[in-house]
């Protein structure tokens, strides 16, 4: 990926990609960017996508250039800078209505690729269904366009970069929202009974949430040096490098759970507000989820996925179910960190 200032090279076709969300959006639509990377060789792939992502972005060796842009929360964003010709393809990642496609349209690109919507009925895509797992959302959308993507084509190179802690248990306690977020006592139970059978155990902390991370492996009996990250997040090579080589992430609905199954790496993951069926892995004895909704409730959004308290579902889910859950996915494949590596 060549330098992020966004302005396009007129000598190739350039094709815009908007996708302005965090970490785990961009992984879930690596199925597309592959799909769009392998039907339009001759093209730039431009991604329209945070700044903060750029190293992420690199990673996946399906982009050319970043287009540095973002918005508030899941906002679509103000404008795009987009300098230069306009884009000869436009594809819309983001949303499914008016801001994004009109966002996109103001561009004037020669055909863009969007769902279709009533406020811009010019725009003759596919209907947006509400009850579709991400990946397999956006892959419909391209198929749709004539453009095959395989929604299970999820994995991302690893680095060349050698793990921080190589054959760890990786424990992220945070997520954007206290909706998602298990509480921090209960990680600590985890972390401290994964520690007393042997296992090393890293918490891993994003920007903003060192003290978080602090407090987790305090209660385990961690080393203060257990924690990566929290003053800022952890450079992606090096995050990267410690999650393909784990034998196992235990982490909520967020972006490091997409990480892990990008990486082949085997996963516990606890859901709250948002049925995994929406954003859960794939079906496979290598990740567990945890989910404890009850008869009668929403079967898809039950929760306020942006709430500032801990989802009742997710509270539903105890330690001991954790454990369970990892001792089970270290059953599947015990070797399985020495093997990546």
């Amino acid at each position: 990926m060549s330098g992020s200032t966004g302005a396009p090279r007129a000598a190739r076709p350039q094709v815009l990609v908007l996708r302005a969300l965090g970490l785990g959006d961009l992984l879930t639509v690596v199925p597309c960017l592959r799909a769009l990377r392998r039907s339009m060789q001759d093209s730039d792939i431009v991604l329209a996508a945070p700044g903060r992502l750029s190293a992420a972005v690199r990673a996946t060796g399906l982009v050319d250039r970043l287009l540095p842009v973002g918005a508030p929360g899941r906002a679509v964003p103000a404008g795009l800078g987009w300098a230069g010709p306009a884009p000869d393809v436009a594809v819309d990642l983001h949303g499914n209505g008016p801001p994004s496609h009109l966002l996109l349209q103001r561009l004037r690109p020669g055909r863009l690729l969007a769902f279709r919507h009533s406020g811009t009925p010019d725009i003759a895509g596919p209907h947006w269904r509400p009850d579709e797992h991400e990946r397999d959302r956006w892959c419909r959308l391209l198929r749709w366009y004539g453009i095959e993507a395989d929604p299970t084509d999820l994995a991302i190179p690893r680095p060349a970069c050698p793990s921080p802690a190589p054959g760890a248990v990786v424990v992220h306690p945070g997520a954007d929202s206290g909706a998602r977020r298990w509480p921090a006592q209960r990680f600590a139970a985890v972390a401290r009974a994964l520690d007393r059978a042997g296992h090393r155990v890293v918490v891993t902390a994003g920007v903003g949430e060192g003290r978080l991370g602090r407090r987790v492996a305090a209660e385990a009996g961690l080393p203060a040096e257990a924690v990566l990250g929290g003053a800022d997040d952890v450079p992606f090579p090096q995050l990267c490098a410690l999650v393909a080589d784990a034998r196992c992430v235990v982490v909520g609905d967020t972006g490091l759970a997409h990480l892990a199954t990008a990486l082949g790496t085997p996963s516990v993951v606890l859901f709250g507000p948002v049925a995994p069926r929406l954003w859960g892995p794939p079906q496979h004895p290598a990740h567990r989820v945890l989910w404890r909704p009850r008869p009668g409730e929403d079967p898809l959004r039950p929760g306020d996925a942006h709430g500032p308290l801990p989802d009742a579902r997710l509270l539903r889910i105890t330690v001991d179910e954790v454990l369970e859950a990892v001792q089970a996915v270290l059953r599947h494949d015990p070797d399985a960190a020495t093997a990546r590596r």
